[in-house]
């Protein structure tokens, strides 16, 4: 049987036992393959995954449905028009309305170690790390009028966030400094400047290169905008250890000075009643599909700390979440892509959940299952699990995440075993939409998946050393990204 028809079995079987999300939006979980139609007598996925020659090359990079198309553009070692080579390790990305009928990508670059800055040097936050983001023009098919580099000197930016003032706020995943360890890598912090912040980046524009400190430091995720609690969710992958959900309340609305200002207070989630609840289901059972906590925040004393005596990098990294720890905040499973909708804040663990019967452990990391996806509702104050990964082969390590024009979501997958973009409609209906299928890269993740304002492309990229973006259009409206 092939890896496909595998995956979309397991996937029928999951409908056929019940796997059931909570009454709203996204219930009744089951799979394209196995569900009904939709009243106007459409399937909520797109068809079988077709291999698709590229628009720039004619070379095949990826598997999509009948009727799309794509370009790939902006691959690692290429040049910026400003004459900048690209670095690789393309993530997050969101894209906003550019110049005339263009679109503005604003994109990060996860790269660790001290590699140097690319770019110009003196404009670096730090000129020793290799991390940061590029603003690129581009049209909905793909082709590239002008791009720059934004930010620099950063390090390991993973995902981020949109803001509707007009800015990316971009993170690095990691506490590197050089009042720290090694980290993983075992490369050496000797001169480097403190990292583990948040940057904001204005569209279409250079960032200032400075940290909001007070929103934390610790291994950033993505982050996401709630205009009615008036505060910049986040979450963290902290890899190895018990991560947490956290909120930053600015000392002013961003809407109004429009931008995000340091100065404000850094709280972490945790479930009422309830001391160090444990979402994840590492040391008890992982919550059932439907279930919902009521929540509290507690305060985070010391969100910028400073390290004496060089401690060890595993030891720093956890310094804020244990001061929530000690106040009772919930333990998640590596929290990765956020994303605000509808007065929802959706966001994927990547290892939480119950471990799928007859399938090996994950090989590392914080937690024991195949993902899972939250969603906090600002509104009632309340968390809610709405899917947890019943195997590997149907949906495996949830990264990134955003929505579409009708508020599916788009989720990235980071396996090992040849990686999909899904979609799980508000129906609860989960489905295949894209596969990577660049020959010797297949295991390469997706990431920073962000539709365009108007919602004619997807933009997705290739978190790879040798990575790249593609722009990805067609029949939005047949299926389930509608």
């Amino acid at each position: 049987m092939t890896d496909v028809r595998r995956r979309s079995f397991l996937k029928g079987a999951a409908a056929a036992t019940g796997v059931a999300l909570a009454a709203g939006p996204f219930q009744g979980f089951s799979a394209a393959s196995a569900a009904p139609p939709a009243a106007d007598g459409r399937f909520p996925g797109y068809g079988p995954l077709l291999r698709r020659p590229d628009m720039r090359d004619g070379v095949v990079r990826l598997r999509l449905p009948r009727g799309f198309r794509y370009r790939s553009f902006d691959p690692t070692g290429a040049l910026l028009t400003d004459g900048t080579v690209i670095p690789g390790r393309h993530d997050g990305m969101a894209a906003f309305a550019g110049p005339g009928e263009l679109y503005t990508l604003v994109r990060n670059h996860e790269v660790n170690g001290p590699v140097g800055a690319f770019g110009d040097p003196a404009q670096a936050y730090d000129p020793l790390t290799g991390g940061g983001t590029t603003t690129v023009e581009v049209d909905g098919f793909g082709n590239v009028s002008r791009s720059f580099v934004s930010l620099n000197g950063t390090q390991q930016n993973c995902s981020g966030g949109p803001m509707p003032w007009g800015s990316w706020i971009t993170c690095e995943e990691t506490i590197n400094g050089a009042d720290v360890g090694p980290d993983f890598t075992g490369q050496p912090n000797d001169g480097l400047q403190k990292h583990g912040y948040l940057f904001e980046v204005p569209v279409g524009a250079k960032a200032s290169n400075t940290p909001v400190r007070r929103a934390g430091r610790f291994a950033h995720e993505s982050v996401a905008w709630d205009a009615g609690t008036q505060a910049l969710y986040q979450s963290e992958d902290n890899f190895g250890y018990p991560s947490g959900f956290y909120r930053y309340l600015p000392p002013a609305d961003p809407m109004k000075v429009g931008r995000l200002l340091d100065g404000g207070r850094l709280q972490m989630l945790a479930v009422t009643n309830e001391t160090n609840a444990d979402l994840a289901g590492v040391l008890e059972p992982a919550p059932a599909v439907g279930s919902r906590f009521p929540v509290r925040w507690v305060n985070i004393p010391n969100p910028d700390p400073t390290f004496r005596g060089t401690p060890p990098n595993d030891t720093a990294i956890q310094a804020v979440g244990l001061q929530g720890f000690a106040q009772g905040a919930a333990k998640f499973s590596r929290l990765e892509g956020t994303v605000a909708d509808r007065g929802r804040i959706y966001f994927t663990s990547t290892q939480g959940g119950t471990p799928p019967p007859d399938e090996p452990l994950p090989s590392g990391g914080y937690g024991n299952g195949r993902g899972q996806i939250w969603a906090y509702d600002t509104r009632g104050q309340f968390l809610e699990l709405l899917y947890e990964s019943p195997s590997k082969e149907v949906l495996d390590f949830p990264d990134n995440v955003t929505t579409s024009e009708g508020g599916s979501l788009v989720i990235c997958e980071d396996g090992g075993e040849g990686n999909f973009l899904r979609g799980l409609t508000r129906n609860g209906i989960l489905f295949d939409f894209a596969q990577n299928a660049i020959a010797g890269q297949e295991n390469d993740e997706f990431a920073g998946s962000t539709f365009s304002p108007d919602f004619h492309t997807l933009f997705v990229n290739i978190q790879s050393s040798n990575g790249l973006s593609f722009a990805i259009w067609g029949p939005w409206g047949i299926g389930g990204f509608r």
